[in-house]
């Protein structure tokens, strides 16, 4: 995929949270863990909503902020460093699958502060800090959820 503008950063990260919520989903059918298949199935409904709303920010977004441009950032700099597949949680704690979960959010997190850094247009800036709080937010409930499995 081409990504060149808000809108396409937009784009993207719906199908980042669907393809990060599938293979948590088929993770989550293949353990045998009943707490990891807990934990794999709640992060996948997670993901699967954070990729709705990526869906909803696309659509009514405001079309300044979607059209800006955002392609030479994205052309020196892979988006997401790390692999992403069903396999990446088999054998793995809770722990550690939190870990990968949050290094995940934290990459797009990333790439959003900075593109909020190199923002001109206030429509853009308040779409990309929008997205910044969204992603910092989901994380923590996450982390949150995964706390309480822990206390069971």
């Amino acid at each position: 995929m081409q990504v060149e503008t808000l809108k396409d950063v937009l784009h993207w990260t719906s199908s980042f949270h669907k393809h990060l919520s599938e293979a948590l989903q088929q993770s989550s059918i293949e353990t045998a863990n009943t707490r990891i298949q807990l934990l794999l199935s709640y992060l996948a409904d997670h993901e699967h909503k954070l990729a709705h709303v990526m869906d909803q920010f696309e659509k009514t977004g405001s079309k300044n902020a979607l059209d800006t441009w955002c392609y030479e950032y994205l052309d020196k700099t892979p988006i997401i460093k790390s692999k992403l597949d069903a396999h990446l949680f088999d054998d793995i704690d809770e722990d550690q699958v939190m870990v990968v979960i949050a290094d995940q959010h934290r990459q797009v997190t990333d790439l959003y502060r900075y593109l909020l850094s190199r923002a001109d247009i206030p429509a853009a800036k308040e779409l990309l800090q929008s997205l910044v709080a969204l992603e910092e937010h989901e994380a923590m409930l996450m982390s949150q959820a995964a706390n309480r499995l822990h206390d069971i």
